[in-house]
């Protein structure tokens, strides 16, 4: 308000009607010579209140965030540098850090199912890590990873969860390897750190394709906030079998065509893709890909949190009873 008195056009020109128009009423020779005087400045009034009325110009609105699903392998991912997956992860990350820039990332780990009907998020700034794994070298157990939370954002998380009527609470929570095995590739902290908060979500304890999908729905407007939401798990994932793989070549059938068909529903248009990426749900080979589905329900929170933005595998490998599948859901900035 006070800013506008350095500049008092708007005082000046009613002030220069008044004196016109006493001008004009006179008989002074002057007013006789005003008629070109009279046109301009209604000319010039008329444009000075036209624009007034004009709406003022706003920014270009900034493109939503990409999302993305990690297959994120075993906590020996970080530590098996010559695994194909490797660089891989390594390129995400970077594309993430050095190109999306994000001012926040979520993510949902298939190592972490709250309750059949309700979601849990962590909503503290500092944790530990969760070596939710048996049987592997002592130096598995002695990772570490930097993250920091934002109770602000797990705050406006349960608020979105709310809104769209999921039953939602925050507690203290540790991340589990689903999350830091991978991010210690993708983000790793001395070449390529995420530098911005991390809240991870849980997914449910159930099995159900579409609750998840509106999982992700739910969060999806975090991305117009340049927040990254990051679904970790696998696209083919059984530990049944992998005793009976170890160390052969090639992979078991049914991780090559349940791979295929999930790619197939993924990429299809965000119209039909959620019914598609249920029906991979009914598949005879998805209990031979998915004993339990949590490492397959990251990708449906994923997908979900994308609405109308189309998906493309970036990325997948098919080894024993695994594969490897990575993709992302939107555009990323030139």
């Amino acid at each position: 308000m006070f800013g506008s008195l350095r500049h008092p056009t708007w005082l000046l020109l009613p002030t220069a009607v008044v004196i016109l128009a006493f001008l004009l009423t006179s008989p002074s020779p002057l007013a006789r010579s005003l008629p070109s005087l009279t046109t301009k400045l209604k000319t010039y009034s008329s444009s000075y209140y036209s624009s007034l009325a004009k709406p003022s110009q706003t920014s270009p609105k900034m493109p939503k965030a990409p999302v993305y699903f990690f297959s994120h392998g075993g906590p020996d991912v970080q530590y098996n540098t010559k695994h194909p997956v490797y660089p891989v992860l390594q390129a995400i990350g970077k594309e993430i850090t050095q190109k999306v820039k994000p001012k926040a990332v979520v993510v949902f780990s298939a190592h972490w199912q709250a309750k059949p009907n309700e979601i849990h998020l962590n909503n503290v700034e500092q944790t530990d890590l969760i070596y939710d794994f048996y049987g592997f070298p002592d130096e598995f157990y002695k990772a570490t990873y930097p993250a920091r939370g934002s109770p602000a954002l797990a705050s406006e998380i349960l608020t979105l969860l709310s809104n769209a009527g999921i039953a939602a609470r925050g507690l203290k929570r540790g991340l589990d390897h689903g999350v830091f095995s991978g991010f210690n590739v993708a983000f790793d902290p001395a070449t390529n750190p995420l530098n911005c908060p991390l809240v991870q979500v849980s997914l449910f304890n159930n099995e159900d394709p579409d609750a998840h999908y509106r999982l992700g729905q739910a969060v999806a407007a975090l991305r117009d906030q340049n927040i990254v939401i990051i679904g970790t798990g696998m696209t083919v994932h059984n530990l049944r079998d992998l005793r009976a793989t170890w160390g052969k070549p090639g992979a078991l059938p049914y991780a090559v065509s349940f791979d295929n068909a999930l790619k197939e529903a993924v990429v299809a248009d965000p119209a039909t893709r959620q019914e598609k990426m249920a029906a991979v749900t009914k598949r005879g080979d998805a209990r031979q890909a998915h004993p339990w589905m949590d490492h397959l329900m990251p990708v449906y929170v994923a997908a979900g949190a994308a609405g109308e933005d189309k998906g493309v595998q970036t990325w997948t490998k098919h080894e024993g009873s695994f594969a490897w599948a990575q993709y992302r859901f939107g555009a990323v900035p030139a």
